[in-house]
């Protein structure tokens, strides 16, 4: 399975945020729509990830004043990233070694959308469940050796 496999079913929206943005208004976009990630843009093009992570970093830190910081100040700034061609065993293991929980999906410059493992997790479990109920449809349907050699 693919990346562009996940994507298309899970769809385009995407929720963006500029490095100038108040992390008050970052969070609000957050909360609103349900969220544990911002894409970072910055002139068209990808300049980090702002997820729960930082959140909870910069509000161990900084308690209120974290309301006027910049996103810039608190995302990270170079996020794991995935091509749409990428498979999707790979991009687990690297979501694995690098604690990554949101990824984004890029086409050279171009943000495509963003994967959650929770995506990942779940679009592999449907195809192995999949998997499995063929599997067991076809050894359910498997002829008996009597059959066969009766037949035969």
């Amino acid at each position: 399975m693919l990346v562009s496999e996940i994507l298309r079913i899970k769809g385009s929206t995407l929720f963006t945020a500029s490095p100038e943005m108040p992390m008050a208004e970052a969070v609000r976009s957050m909360a609103e729509n349900d969220i544990g990630s911002l894409v970072v843009m910055d002139r068209g093009k990808l300049a980090g990830m702002l997820t729960f992570r930082e959140l909870i970093k910069v509000l161990n830190e900084q308690g209120e004043q974290m309301k006027t910081l910049p996103v810039g100040s608190v995302m990270e700034g170079n996020p794991l990233t995935a091509t749409p061609q990428m498979d999707v065993q790979a991009l687990r293991k690297a979501m694995l070694d690098r604690h990554a929980r949101y990824i984004p999906i890029m086409d050279q410059e171009t943000l495509l959308g963003v994967l959650s493992f929770h995506d990942v997790a779940k679009a592999v479990y449907e195809e192995q469940s999949f998997e499995n109920k063929m599997l067991k449809s076809y050894i359910k349907n498997w002829p008996d050796e009597e059959e066969t050699a009766s037949q035969g």
